[in-house]
């Protein structure tokens, strides 16, 4: 049997609508894990808003590995070692936060990896998706009018929050403002992610394929949202969820159940066992 990856993104992918993992996912995935196929975490989250679901699903233990800020940092969850990270430059701080307080947009990053208190760092004002970003992680929210003194230093990313009837415009003109500089992506249809060039969860995964040990082929990737589409079509076998985006749908090789329904667990069974 050759050794799988099976990489799955954590918002409506790995977790029901409430956020958690079903019995019937968590039983798939250790079985998976007990055959010797490896999972690994992709998502847009920071580093330690997934430490609850690698915790649950003994990724330590198994050696998985966490893939986040959209493939900013990777991390084998055994050793704790980081095995590729590529951060955003510092220096593009001040046009980020001067086009956000142009057209009135949310903008946050992230606490230093070094604090003990990680936090979510929001530089202008605070909105529901804001708050919504910090819940889900399990972090608290600190407002900072000192934002680009603050953060000096280079981030994993940049996010931007804007109505969902404008976020494609801003996104597209933040592309063609940054060029080949930065990669610009949306996640949700409110989440404008800015991170460094050549970051998104396909270029990562092809960087690190090799360190983890599997061949392109032997990977599998799950994701229903915009930044899943690169690693949907990168994958040996591209999978989007029942409640995935169209975008996901149409790049996919197989289109399992939604996440309310235990799509992971079939996909699994399917490729796994």
């Amino acid at each position: 049997m050759e050794k799988k990856l099976l990489v799955l993104d954590i918002d409506g992918t790995l977790v029901n609508n409430e956020k958690k993992i079903t019995p019937k996912t968590k039983e798939a995935l250790f079985s998976a894990m007990e055959a010797g196929h490896s999972v690994m975490i992709a998502s847009g989250r920071p580093t330690p808003g997934v430490q609850r679901y690698v915790e649950e699903l003994e990724l330590k233990r198994f050696g998985g590995y966490t893939l986040t800020y959209n493939g900013a940092r990777v991390q084998e969850c055994r050793s704790g070692r980081v095995i590729y990270e590529k951060r955003l430059s510092n220096k593009y701080l001040p046009f980020l936060y001067s086009y956000a307080k142009q057209y009135d947009l949310g903008i946050i990053t992230y606490e230093n990896d070094l604090s003990k208190d990680p936090q979510v760092l929001s530089g202008r004002r605070l909105d529901d998706w804001i708050l919504w970003e910090a819940k889900i992680n399990g972090l608290t929210v600190g407002e900072r009018e000192d934002f680009l003194d603050y953060v000096n230093y280079d981030v994993y990313k940049v996010l931007m929050t804007a109505e969902p009837e404008t976020s494609e415009g801003h996104m597209k003109e933040l592309q063609k403002l940054l060029g080949p500089s930065a990669n610009v992506m949306r996640s949700e249809a409110f989440f404008i992610e800015i991170t460094a060039r050549g970051i998104d969860k396909a270029g990562t995964l092809e960087r690190v394929i090799g360190p983890v040990g599997v061949s392109q082929s032997n990977t599998i990737c799950c994701g229903d949202a915009f930044n899943d589409i690169s690693m949907v079509q990168y994958a040996g076998v591209g999978v989007a969820m029942g409640n995935a985006k169209p975008e996901v749908k149409e790049v996919a090789d197989y289109i399992t159940a939604s996440n309310e329904e235990d799509g992971i667990a079939e996909v699994v069974e399917r490729f796994l066992l």
